[in-house]
């Protein structure tokens, strides 16, 4: 365990006061040993896997953790901090002990193995509290050493000892668990299970999906036996096994700190029984009421309509950009020219299918692939009835709810006819459903719609115009690259699908590009209130924010959210106003400045709207951040 864990990667003493600040100092650690070759790429990782799920595991322990191109050499910072810093812990408590984990993409087994004993580690508390009062790093290294040992010698007696007789009377659980890089909350919600498992007298057997693969995988005799199931998890999992047991599903971080309690519901016989018939998670009648309120849910009908606009994003970005590669190619070639037609014929067919893609995923989200033919097919009628996006949007949901409406009315057919259910009637109700309804009547109505909203777009008057342009550029500085940045995006791209007037486009274009160009300019302007580090990273900010790329100002807006996010609103606002004020426009989806450059119709016009923005959003920033002399201060305080 040393050789990822080496002494040379130790900080005993960080300098580090807030959660960002010792993540910057263990992953410039990785740089500097040449551990990690690029600390932008690694440290993004890093943020990115904290926004998904806090690594703050409680008990005073964080173990933040990527796995990403940039790692030359599998290595593990090992920092201790004495007073502790708040890192949004499970238990709401400072951390003290720090071990940060940097995986090659390629990572052998050997490595990856040594990293799942690490995070097994960390769930005893004799080794917990040797590190607590080691006080070099060739002290660290022994009471490694020493625990590694320790835990090869119990893996061998379990090899060897079997803890319980399979012939016992004693209670079977299985369980799964798997978090979203595979690297250390898998391998630790294993170990809490098993050892709580243990504790309380009940037979356990715990699939892991890691990194290195499924481990432990369970059999068919070992579903068919089991008095109860655990899904830990932190992304998706095979279920349709699980069919006609009782389920207990739950978040990767209840399996480390909640196991006792997942074990007793399990075992209790009143967790759902899991049904597959193609859709992701039907209970029994006992919990359908609950299942339908939360398909209704705000924050279920947004997790739905993203899974649509995300699916959709490649078709938009690779359409748009050869759409753009065709225009420019025109002006050589001429519009009657086969390098010309053809190019754009391919832009074409992509954006041909943006509105089915959209309406299918969304379907599928809702509910799950019974629904997808039905969603795409919905998608199609829109498109040919001119509904519109609009129209699309309604297909998706309609084609997904109409699809559970029909599993649930067909639930309780003989299990004899179950596969004729799924292949046969599920399809074939749903899609005629669907059709109908968006062929008579929805698409007709929303048809309607589309054509009214797109004749008020085109009657606004300047003022109203610049308005709905600020608002727009606005909304994409809000959260870069999150779900108010994406419903700006997704009603640009409905105006350019249904109209191809790519003025909006051109504010939703601009008000993106502005946060990362704000950083970097205020980073040069403003030294002193900025790190070395975050200095570094204006170039990278500067090629993201021209490539129309938002979420290279993710980290400094989780470092200083009020200073960072309100300054970029701003420039972004007044920028995407302008664009509307000088009648700009992007003809493409996508590209930034090199669309710009290429095609934007008064592009000089929407290059000075950039630098506008741009100047705006980092004088602000700059005048309202603190020095860092202050803002250590601050922190401390």
């Amino acid at each position: 365990m040393t050789d990822v864990m080496r002494e040379e990667l130790m900080i005993l003493s960080p300098e580090a006061t807030t959660k960002e600040a010792i993540l910057d100092e263990m992953t410039k650690k990785l740089v500097e040993t040449g551990a990690v070759d690029d600390y932008d790429t690694f440290r993004q990782a890093i943020a990115e896997r904290e926004k998904s799920m806090s690594t703050g595991l409680g008990d005073g322990i964080a173990m933040p953790h990527a796995k990403n191109q940039a790692v030359k050499k599998t290595s593990v910072v090992f920092a201790k901090h004495q007073t502790g810093i708040d890192f949004d812990s499970l238990d709401g408590k400072p951390a003290h002990l720090f071990f940060m984990i940097a995986a090659k993409d390629n990572a052998n087994e050997t490595h990856l193995t040594i990293l799942s004993n690490l995070s097994k580690l960390l769930m005893n508390k004799d080794f917990i509290e040797a590190l607590e009062v080691a006080d070099t790093p060739q002290s660290v290294k022994a009471i490694v050493n020493l625990a590694e040992a320790g835990l090869e010698q119990e893996q061998v007696q379990s090899n060897e000892q079997p803890d319980f007789d399979d012939q016992s009377e004693q209670p079977y659980l299985i369980a799964v668990t798997a978090c979203p890089t595979g690297i250390a909350h898998t391998y630790m919600a294993e170990d809490a299970l098993k050892n709580k498992a243990k504790e309380m007298g009940i037979k356990i057997k715990v699939e892991t999906n890691g990194s290195d693969g499924i481990k432990n995988r369970l059999t068919s005799e070992d579903i068919k036996k089991a008095d109860g199931v655990i899904v830990a998890v932190g992304k998706k999992v095979p279920m349709d096994r699980f069919d006609g047991k009782r389920v207990i599903e739950r978040p990767v971080a209840d399996g480390i700190k909640k196991s006792e309690e997942l074990i007793t519901e399990a075992l209790s016989g009143n967790a759902p029984i899991y049904r597959s018939s193609g859709s992701e998670s039907e209970s029994d009648s006992s919990d359908d009421d609950n299942q339908d309120r939360n398909r209704f849910s705000l924050k279920s009908i947004y997790n739905d309509l993203m899974s649509g606009v995300s699916n959709m994003l490649p078709f938009v970005i690779s359409g748009g950009i050869i759409l753009a590669l065709a225009f420019l190619l025109e002006r050589f070639v001429g519009s009657d020219s086969s390098i010309f037609i053809g190019i754009k014929g391919i832009g074409e067919a992509a954006f041909s299918f943006l509105i089915p893609v959209l309406a299918g995923y969304i379907a599928m989200s809702v509910g799950g692939k019974p629904a997808m033919a039905s969603g795409f097919a919905g998608g199609a009628i829109a498109v040919s009835s001119n509904a519109g996006f609009l129209g699309g949007l309604i297909a998706g949901f309609l084609a997904g709810y109409i699809t559970l409406f029909i599993i649930r009315l067909l639930k309780n057919m003989p299990k004899n006819l179950a596969g004729i259910r799924t292949i046969l009637l599920y399809p074939i109700l749903t899609l005629l459903t669907t059709g109908v309804l968006m062929y008579f009547v929805l698409g007709p109505i929303f048809s309607n719609i589309n054509l009214s909203m797109i004749n008020f777009l085109e009657n606004l008057g300047t003022g109203n115009l610049v308005l709905l342009g600020a608002l727009l550029g606005g909304m994409m500085a809000v959260d870069m690259g999150g779900p108010v940045n994406k419903a700006a995006y997704a009603f640009s791209i409905g105006i350019f699908t249904d109209t191809g007037d790519g003025s909006l486009m051109a504010a939703v274009m601009v008000g993106g590009m502005i946060p990362p160009l704000a950083i970097a300019l205020a980073s040069i302007i403003f030294k002193n209130k900025f790190t070395e580090v975050q200095q570094q990273s204006a170039l990278t900010n500067f090629i993201l924010g021209l490539s129309f790329i938002s979420e290279g100002a993710i980290p400094f807006a989780a470092a200083d959210p009020i200073r960072v996010i309100g300054s970029s609103i701003i420039g972004s606002a007044i920028a995407g106003g302008l664009t509307q004020l000088w009648l700009a426009s992007v003809p493409a989806p996508h590209g930034g400045i090199f669309t710009i450059l290429a095609l934007g119709e008064n592009r000089l016009l929407l290059i000075i709207s950039i630098i506008i923005g741009t100047v705006i959003s980092a004088l602000i920033l700059g005048v309202w951040k603190k020095p860092l002399e202050e803002q250590i201060i601050s922190d401390n305080a």
